[in-house]
């Protein structure tokens, strides 16, 4: 007989099948020896009250043996003489859409500015031995993209949009721990995502498709209000049927090449702040109330979100047990952003603390028209550089200090290697963006206790959680409405926010791709 059941556990208990299978056995009123398989389906964390517990939904046959697994695979097919469709960015965006035409009969042929996982690695090793910014390999730009280095959270909530679930079955097929199946809020880790972004590349090239790195696309190539093709590296030429582009929300130069050559843009609400950082073992003892976390117990996380004057203030990517990075995209630009390992085991826990920007607030910058917000973005990260140290040393403030206006005349350890200096951020932080962000740490602090102190960090900016440009697209094609060929994708156009929202977009562009070539 198979059985799907749902039951509540320890953290103990649900630790391993040895512990609770008489538990399972006890709740179908079998015997343990009936049981011949037990297999998660879902796993989530119940830390409302004291008494911690663990959600699973499992599948449990007994009385018949048990069925054979079956394997996750993917057969692509060989796409080597097939239509090319080039696909600029080597994100989650573009490489998903690169697999999903492959599975559609399509040859994709990815260009990316940045370097493959391997050289990228030794720039980012470089940046932090020489605090220079390599503005076309860093966190952001590379195969990968800012997904490749960061937690490889891959919750989302646009489950409405497409088959997330398969996005994690084509992540574990290419190496993922079969884990990201089962847990409520899984997540891959910044140390095993460099080698499933390798595997991608290789299913991608032994399917014939092509990735072109140290590529940047410096012009588009359009006649008739078609697209034929683009300019690579101010020089080389390319065609083919139609272009998807998967640039993410960093890659400013396609925004300013789409403005100059008059072709629509469409500025868009986002949101920037702060990155703040307390120590992991209080968030615990706030998350889990207790004084010191089980060894049964994952880092603990949080989720804030209050309306200040009706403007949002919530946390964004938050990253227990893990670490503060650089993530400058140019010189003499101070930009922050967090990940953590996948054993999540580092002494700090940090988080995006973002307030919604509206383009009401960007008049003292309408004469960049729809790159308004991109403007705004970098003088704040212009502002965060000069009152940073030297190079990639960035700004902070004890939290406390910050909401009360203080400075801090000391600053507490950090996991953010290149350093931090004390600076008044609620001084040169643009008010729309202090004031909200004092005035929710106020409110979180009264309902969460301890949340509120100066043991936390704040540091700044995080100014790339969205695009602040959309490139607009047709509801029912996903083409421009101006540029027929044109498929804008993922993060960089406006259609998406994180991991597996942006590999989501990726395989629906390459659908309507095979509807209309």
């Amino acid at each position: 007989m198979q059985k799907t059941i749902n039951i509540t556990l320890t953290p103990e208990q649900a630790s391993e099948e040895k512990i609770y299978k008489p538990l399972v056995a006890k709740e179908l009123k079998i015997k343990k020896s009936e049981i011949s398989l037990i297999r998660v389906i879902n796993r989530s964390i119940d830390a409302r009250s004291r008494n911690i517990k663990v959600n699973l939904r499992l599948f449990v046959v007994f009385d018949e043996p048990a069925p054979k697994e079956e394997e996750i695979n993917f057969k692509y097919q060989n796409v080597k003489n097939k239509t090319e469709i080039i696909i600029i960015g080597a994100g989650p965006a573009g490489l998903f859409a690169a697999l999903r035409l492959i599975e559609l009969g399509y040859k994709p042929i990815i260009f990316e500015r940045g370097k493959q996982v391997s050289d990228r690695k030794n720039d980012i090793a470089l940046l932090y031995k020489e605090q220079e910014v390599n503005p076309d390999s860093n966190y952001c730009y590379g195969e990968g993209g800012a997904g490749t280095f960061s937690d490889g959270k891959l919750f989302t909530r646009s489950k409405k949009r497409g088959n997330t679930q398969k996005i994690l079955e084509v992540l574990k097929f290419h190496g993922a721990n079969e884990n990201i199946l089962i847990d409520s809020h899984p997540h891959i880790g910044t140390d095993k995502l460099p080698k499933i972004i390798e595997n991608i590349r290789e299913t991608i090239i032994n399917a014939g498709g092509e990735i072109h790195f140290n590529s940047r696309v410096t012009d588009f190539i359009i006649d008739d209000a078609q697209i034929k093709g683009v300019e690579i590296n101010n020089d080389l030429k390319i065609t083919a049927k139609a272009v998807i582009l998967a640039t993410g929300h960093s890659a400013r130069d396609i925004y300013e090449l789409l403005h100059k050559k008059n072709i629509q843009l469409q500025a868009k609400p986002f949101a920037m702040g702060v990155r703040i950082e307390h120590p992991q073992n209080l968030i615990d003892s706030i998350q889990y109330h207790c004084k010191v976390r089980s060894e049964y117990l994952p880092a603990a996380t949080y989720n804030v979100v209050r309306q200040v004057n009706n403007r949002g203030v919530y946390s964004f990517c938050m990253c227990p047990g893990g670490f503060i990075v650089p993530a400058s995209t140019s010189p003499n630009e101070m930009v922050v952003n967090g990940m953590s390992s996948s054993a999540r085991n580092s002494k700090f826990a940090n988080s995006a603390m973002v307030v919604e920007i509206r383009l009401e607030d960007l008049k003292e910058y309408e004469q960049y028209g729809e790159l308004a917000g991109l403007k705004f973005q970098q003088h704040v990260e212009k502002l965060a550089f000069n009152n940073g140290g030297n190079k990639l040393v960035a700004p902070a403030q004890r939290m406390a200090d910050f909401v009360n206006k203080r400075i801090s005349n000391s600053l507490p350890e950090t996991s953010y290697i290149p350093g931090i200096i004390s600076s008044p951020l609620h001084f040169w932080l643009p008010e729309v963006i202090s004031k909200p962000l004092q005035e929710g740490f106020k409110q979180f602090g009264k309902s969460i206790r301890n949340f509120l102190t100066n043991e936390a960090v704040i540091i700044g900016v995080e100014s790339r959680t969205s695009s602040p440009v959309r490139i607009p697209r047709d509801k029912e094609t996903f083409q421009h409405p101006q540029i027929k060929g044109l498929f804008p994708c993922g993060e960089g156009a406006g259609y998406a926010g994180g991991i597996v929202s942006s590999a989501v977009d990726g395989e629906k562009c390459a659908e309507k791709i095979a509807l209309a070539f």
